[in-house]
C-alpha cells in the first residue's frame, strides 16, 4: 500500500531577485500562492504551505495551514524536512510557489506516474536535463535519509540529492511549464506565455 500523499507549496524563499515576497506576487489576476494552492487542491485535499518562521504572521499565508521551517540556510530542503517531521509516514508532492505554469493537469500526471517503491518521482529540468526537485513527489524513506544526510553535514541541494537517488522520471516532450519566476523579467515572460496559451 502506498504511503499517503500530502501537498506542500514551498514559499520560504527570500525573493531577493524578485524584490518581493513571491507568494504575494500577482500572476493572471491571482497571487502566486493562491494559484499554487488551487492547483495542488486539484490533486490532493491535504495541502500545506511551507514558510520561514518569520513569515507565519503574514496576511498572504493566513488562510492556509502552515509548516514553518525548522532549519535555516539549507534552502528548499528546510521546507521538505519540516513537512517530513510533521508527517513522517507520508509522501510529499512538492511545488515551488514560483512555478506558475504548473497546473493541476501536470500535477495529476505526476501523481498517476508515481512509483512509491523508488526515492522520488519527477521530471527533468528543461534547462539541463537534471532532476527538477521543486515539482516532484518524495517518498518517506527518501526524506528520512535526506534528513540524516543533512544532519551529518551533507549537502542540502535537493537536485544533487535526486541525482544520486533512484528516481522515476516521467517522459515529456516539453517541460517548459517547469520554468520558475525568479525575477520580474521572468515573471513577465511567463505571464506572456500563459496569456498566449489561454487566449
Amino acid at each position: 500500500m502506498k504511503p499517503a500523499l500530502h501537498g506542500l507549496v514551498l514559499t520560504g524563499g527570500r525573493g531577493v531577485r524578485m524584490g518581493a515576497d513571491k507568494a504575494a506576487v500577482d500572476f493572471a489576476g491571482s497571487t502566486l500562492l493562491r494559484r499554487a494552492v488551487a492547483q495542488m487542491r486539484g490533486v490532493t485535499p491535504h495541502v500545506y504551505v511551507s514558510s520561514r518562521a518569520d513569515q507565519e504572521g503574514t496576511d498572504i499565508r493566513a488562510p492556509y495551514e502552515l509548516i514553518a521551517d525548522q532549519a535555516v540556510g539549507i534552502g528548499p530542503a528546510a521546507g521538505l524536512l519540516a513537512a517530513h517531521s510533521l508527517r513522517p509516514g507520508a509522501a510529499w508532492l512538492v511545488l515551488a510557489v514560483d512555478m506558475p505554469l504548473v497546473t493541476a493537469t501536470e500535477l495529476a500526471k505526476l501523481v498517476r506516474g508515481r512509483d512509491a517503491a523508488v526515492a522520488a518521482t519527477a521530471w527533468r529540468s528543461p534547462d539541463d536535463g537534471k532532476p527538477e526537485p521543486l515539482c516532484a513527489i518524495y517518498e518517506p524513506a527518501t526524506l528520512a535519509a535526506l534528513a540524516a544526510h543533512i544532519d551529518d553535514g551533507g549537502a542540502s541541494s535537493l537536485r544533487r540529492w535526486l541525482e544520486g537517488a533512484d528516481v522515476k522520471y516521467l517522459p515529456d516532450a516539453s517541460s517548459e511549464w517547469l520554468r520558475s519566476a525568479n525575477t520580474p523579467s521572468d515573471l513577465e515572460q511567463l505571464s506572456r506565455r500563459h496569456a498566449a496559451k489561454n487566449h
